[in-house]
Parts: structure tokens; C-alpha cells; sequence
């Protein structure tokens, strides 16, 4: 499986994502070929060798014409822009994914509603390019599955239009949660909320370096040129080992006997809002004929000290046990998909790039029960039959 490597010993930003693809052999062209179907104007993309600590790398520049205005800043227009656009379906949906991540945290974090968020720093146009760039970047090189090491944020602080901020800047950190981050102590801001949406909106996993053939490398330079290390995101592409694992994850286990049971929902919800990727109950009989409830964490590596420490605190437990599995699973996508009841959500579910499932999901639909009055059991089952017939369109071609 073509896979993607993202070394980001030195941070990520979009600009050092389009470099590295471009130093792995993305012709500039190719790129300006395809990002003519954003059907956005008002911009240069140019890329140059270059050097950072001696390192040959290629920096990438979006360089707004003099005079142009950006509009493009808020959801509305951004959203209007991609959906209106002639790129392929499957870009547009990893392009919206990603903008919908920078525009969540940043609402989130400055306590503004979606529809209000601005851009600022991060600008419509620069902010376009640089993620389309990079998604139409993958396809070119025909990457299925995206991998990262463990991300080093920077330090120090950055000045803002909300005023000097703490690196990693806020909406950045927010950005990512699940991720095992660092900082190497240099007085730059390394990752940036584009480099950072980027990995989470297209699904990239922490890992070593896996074991894979080694086709190319790229390195994309970053503005900056440090005295002590090079200021580059290196990327490599290669052929992954055939592994039916995905990755693996931490099981956290233990048997309750002695707890309330209003608890449990109330523990999920901390679980959940932790980080914890499943949690589950099972009913079991322990020694003397005692009935008890297993309980049952999935957890990304290294979080099982965290997690583990909820449920001391929030349960009767005095012992846990957890272990390392290895699980595999499908490729999830959340796609819009228009209904006879309007816009809603569909997770879509493939097996190298074929479409296995797709299921309505349950908030859009609930929320439309409520606005219709239909009964939810009907209404989902009228969209499952929508999610069949547009896994079939996909399935065709179509």
C-alpha cells in the first residue's frame, strides 16, 4: 500500500507540505493544472530550491497579488468556493473536512460560533491553496494511507490578530488532541493550525517509522533557517509491509461488583471526552457467584495512564489490567449527502478505495426527527436506503 510519511521533527505547515511534495516529485504544473479547478484567482504558486542547515530542500510560496482582497475567509464562502468547484468529489470531501476542523477550533477556542469564525492570519486564498495543494499532492503520488511521527509544536510565542499568543498557539493545540506532540525548545512556532488540520482531517496516525520499501523522499523547507537543526518537513513515500494491523492500541480492563450503576454513563462521557476510542460493558459472574460488569477501554498507545486514572477516580476498582492489540479497520469518510430532508452526514466506510458501508449519522438524523416529527426508526431507514443508493453510485463510478 502506497503510504505517506510525515517527519515532523521540525513542525508542519501547509507551505512545508507542498515543498516536500514538490521536492518528491510533484511537478508544479501538475499541481497548478489541477488547483485551476478551485476556480480561484488572485494568487502565484512558485517553489525554489533551497537550503536549510545545509539540507537541500524546495520552499513552496503562495503569493498573493498586490491589491487583491481576500473575501474568502468565512465558512460560508470557503464551503461555497469547494462545493461549486470542478475538482473531483473525493478532493472536495478531504478539502471540507480539513476547513471544517480549522474553523471548529477556532470557534472553539475563541469562543465565537462556526458561522462567525474569520481566517485572519491564516487567509482564504493562502489557506486554499496550501490544503488542496497538498490533498491533490497525495493523489498524484497515489497515497492511500498517511503516517506521522511524533510532532514537535515549537515554543515561545506568535503575535496574532487576537494578540500575542502562547506557541503552540491555541486553535492548533486544539487541533491536536489524540496526537502525541512535543517541543524541542526552539522560539518558533513549528506546527501551524494549517499543518495541523491537515494531518487530523486526513486521517494521518502517530507511528514509528514503519517498515516499508522507500520509493522517494521529499523535504519542504520552512520559512525560517535555524542555526542548530534544518527547518524542513521531510517526507517519505514508500510501499508499506503487508500487515492486516492497522495500528495498535491499548485495551484497559477491569471487573466491577461493588459500584452504582448510574455511573457508568457518567464515566463513558469522561472517558470519551478524554480521548478513549471505545468504551464498552459486558456482564460477567466472578468468585462466590457474584455478578459484576467488565469494563472495557480502547485507547490510543501511551494514553493508559490517563485513562487510567479516571477510572480510579470515578469507580470502586482497586485493580486494572491493559495490554497492546493490534486491530485493523476500514477507511472512514464523512461525506454530505443531499436528502429529500436536506443536507446531512454519512460516514462511508472502504476497503482500498472500495466503498464497503455508508450509514446516515445519528445526530443529523435525530435532529431532523425533531424538526419533521417523523419517527426516528422510519426516517433512518429512509436514509440507509439514500446511504444504498449512493454507495452504488460510487461503486459504478458514478
Amino acid at each position: 500500500m502506497a503510504t505517506a510519511y510525515f517527519d515532523c521533527f521540525s513542525g508542519i505547515s501547509g507551505d512545508m507540505c507542498l515543498g516536500a511534495l514538490i521536492d518528491a516529485g510533484v511537478t508544479v504544473s501538475d499541481l497548478k493544472k489541477e488547483l485551476l479547478k478551485l476556480g480561484i484567482s488572485g494568487y502565484t504558486l512558485a517553489a525554489e530550491k533551497t537550503l536549510r542547515s545545509g539540507i537541500s530542500c524546495t520552499k513552496a510560496d503562495v503569493r498573493i497579488k498586490k491589491h487583491h482582497h481576500d473575501h474568502a475567509t468565512k465558512w460560508k464562502d470557503i464551503e461555497k468556493t469547494i462545493l461549486s468547484s470542478a475538482l473531483d468529489t473525493r478532493i472536495k470531501d478531504k478539502g471540507i473536512t480539513v476547513f471544517r476542523l480549522i474553523f471548529e477550533a477556532e470557534g472553539k477556542v475563541h469562543g465565537k460560533t462556526f458561522d462567525s469564525v474569520h481566517l485572519h492570519e491564516l487567509g482564504g486564498i493562502d489557506c486554499l491553496v496550501d490544503i488542496f495543494g497538498t490533498i491533490i499532492g497525495l493523489e498524484l503520488l497515489g497515497v492511500q494511507k498517511i503516517l506521522c511521527s511524533d510532532i514537535n509544536m515549537g515554543s515561545g510565542s506568535v503575535r496574532t490578530e487576537h494578540g500575542i499568543l502562547p506557541v503552540p498557539a491555541p486553535a492548533t493545540f486544539e487541533l491536536m488532541r489524540g496526537y502525541t506532540v512535543y517541543s524541542s525548545g526552539t522560539p518558533f512556532e513549528l506546527t501551524t493550525p494549517t499543518g495541523a488540520a491537515l494531518l487530523k482531517g486526513l486521517k494521518a496516525k502517530n507511528s514509528p517509522l514503519p517498515c516499508f520499501k522507500v520509493k522517494t523522499i521529499g523535504c519542504g523547507a520552512g520559512n525560517k533557517d535555524f542555526n542548530d537543526k534544518p527547518n524542513i518537513l521531510r517526507l517519505i513515500i514508500g510501499d508499506a509491509k503487508n500487515n492486516p494491523a492497522d495500528e495498535t492500541i491499548t485495551v484497559i480492563e477491569t471487573n466491577i461488583d461493588d459500584m452504582n450503576p448510574q455511573i457508568y454513563g457518567h464515566l463513558s462521557e469522561k472517558l470519551f471526552a478524554a480521548g478513549a476510542l471505545d468504551v464498552f460493558m459486558e456482564q460477567l459472574i466472578m468468585k462466590k457467584g457474584r455478578p459484576a460488569i467488565k469494563l472495557t477501554t480502547l485507547a490510543k498507545v501511551g494514553q493508559a495512564e490517563q485513562l487510567s486514572d479516571i477510572i480510579f477516580n470515578e469507580t470502586t476498582t482497586i485493580g486494572i489490567r491493559f495490554y497492546n492489540a493490534e486491530r485493523r479497520t476500514l477507511g472512514r469518510e464523512i461525506k454530505t449527502l443531499i436528502t429529500p430532508y436536506g443536507k446531512m452526514r454519512i460516514k462511508v466506510s472502504s476497503l482500498n478505495r472500495k466503498v464497503i458501508n455508508a450509514s446516515p449519522e445519528y445526530e443529523d438524523a435525530k435532529n431532523i426527527a425533531d424538526k419533521t416529527g417523523i419517527p426516528l426508526k422510519k426516517l433512518l431507514e429512509s436514509l440507509s436506503a439514500e446511504c444504498l443508493k449512493y454507495s452504488s453510485q460510487i461503486k459504478k463510478g458514478g
